[in-house]
């Protein structure tokens, strides 16, 4: 196979794959980071990139993308009012540092440590989308120093690890706190943003040496996806919502709770197969 025809294979499937994650994000209110790691991963190796940092360069790269959607996002929820700015501030430094330390713990694990790190984390996701049938409490119990430094860390590192935005752990945090639904995935929008823009800079700065990384890549982001995957999710993405409103959201997440678990099992398979 030349390297054009190698080239637009790649760029083909990406595109798929970033519209597709567009449609999920806005279908299920989740950020596509969850999709377009395994679906990076699984691309990458596939065409013969597979190497001991490569869960690394699917990470990053989805996090660049959520730099981009997360801020459009968050654009979109304070038209609504649903941002809760008063809790992203006092949330945020906890949010950073976390992140910062994931990105720099990240940069230093084995593909094999991430790969069995996303499974698991992975299950757990899918675990509460499949069961856990948040519940708005009408009562806003917020967490109170130190309990809340640590917990926002504790979000920005473990959605690093992963590669995802603030969504998948901000959320049930936020929603059991008493938040409404919307405020929560409002809000949790903007956790994306903190967490997502920090740790990609800090990617973007490491392995420059290092080889056998997919073509074009800027540090541990690659370049083609991230530009196909944003071209893709911006226009898939307000489809998913029309979407949203259209099918039983609760019998699609189950769905994609099943989905995500297959996907995280064949991670944690990889990983203690390699």
């Amino acid at each position: 196979m030349t390297d054009i025809t190698l080239y637009l294979e790649l760029a083909a499937v990406l595109i798929a794959t970033g519209f597709i994650a567009g449609i999920i994000a806005g279908l299920l209110g989740l950020g596509g980071g969850i999709v377009l790691v395994p679906a990076f991963y699984f691309l990458f190796s596939s065409m013969g990139y597979e190497s001991a940092h490569l869960m690394q360069v699917c990470v990053a790269t989805s996090l660049a993308t959520i730099v981009v959607t997360s801020l459009r996002s968050v654009q979109s929820h304070r038209k609504r009012g649903t941002v809760d700015m008063d809790i992203l501030k006092t949330w945020a430094p906890g949010i950073v540092i976390g992140a910062v330390i994931g990105a720099f713990v990240a940069t230093r694990l084995s593909s094999q440590i991430l790969l069995g790190i996303f499974g698991v984390l992975g299950m757990i996701v899918s675990a509460q989308m499949a069961f856990g049938g948040l519940k708005e409490t009408g009562t806003e119990r917020l967490p109170r120093e130190p309990f809340r430094s640590a917990l926002s860390s504790a979000i920005g590192f473990l959605s690093v690890l992963m590669g995802i935005g603030g969504g998948s752990f901000g959320v049930p945090v936020l929603t059991l706190s008493g938040l409404t639904m919307h405020r929560a995935v409002g809000t949790a929008a903007g956790f994306g943003l903190l967490i997502a823009l920090p740790s990609s800079v800090s990617f973007a700065l490491h392995g420059w040496a290092l080889e056998g990384k997919p073509p074009f890549s800027l540090g541990l982001i690659n370049l083609p996806a991230f530009a196909a995957t944003i071209a893709m999710t911006l226009i898939s993405a307000p489809m998913g919502v029309a979407l949203a409103h259209r099918l039983p959201a609760q019998k699609l997440k189950r769905i994609f709770a099943v989905f995500l678990l297959i996907t995280a099992a064949r991670m944690l398979m990889k990983a203690f197969s390699m």
